[in-house]
């Protein structure tokens, strides 16, 4: 099996990370990984942002968990609770990306390309949506501004990056999701 196909295989959702910082050459190359993304017409409608101020994401924490603690269906409030109560899950880079309204397809493919770099290189990581609760909030702005969001961008989904904890198993693959057409 070659190198890629390993890193697929091995990725899997890493909700506990060390508290360990990430060499910057390790965050270059999964930024760079991220950008290498396709695109619609090569249009490139997101924004890379690798968030490393652990204030920042302690922030960012609290409020989307303030604002989760709101919500009248409290699943995802208990869940976060058992989970540390974090959000971030301890991470030490939340991968923000902005994107231009609709471009959520170019997002996801950007994304993918972020996890499975990741793991090539023995990081762990999670797509995680609930990074941009926060955001939503009244505090919403003042972040998007401290994170450089361009002002025609919204939230379109963010990538926790770090050293696991403890070794995570990737999901057993279904094979009966797969059909061929001849």
């Amino acid at each position: 099996m070659n190198e890629t196909l390993k890193a697929i295989a091995k990725r899997y959702s890493c909700r506990n990370y060390a508290k360990r910082t990430i060499d910057d050459s390790l965050l270059e190359a999964v930024a760079m990984a991220a950008v290498q993304a396709p695109s619609a017409m090569n249009n490139q409608p997101w924004r890379v942002i690798m968030v490393t101020n652990q204030d920042l994401i302690k922030e960012m924490d609290a409020e989307g968990l303030r604002i989760v603690s709101e919500w009248e269906d409290k699943s995802m409030y208990e869940s976060l609770l058992k989970r540390n109560g974090a959000i971030c899950c301890g991470a030490p880079c939340v991968v923000m990306i902005p994107m231009r309204k609709g471009a959520g397809m170019d997002c996801g493919i950007l994304c993918q390309n972020i996890t499975i770099a990741a793991s090539s290189l023995g990081l762990g990581s999670l797509i995680c949506w609930q990074a941009g609760i926060a955001l939503s909030g009244s505090k919403g702005p003042d972040f998007t501004r401290r994170m450089g969001f361009p002002a025609d961008f919204e939230f379109g989904m963010a990538v926790l990056l770090g050293y696991e904890n403890s070794p995570g198993e990737a999901h057993k693959p279904d094979p009966s999701k797969i059909s061929y057409v001849r």
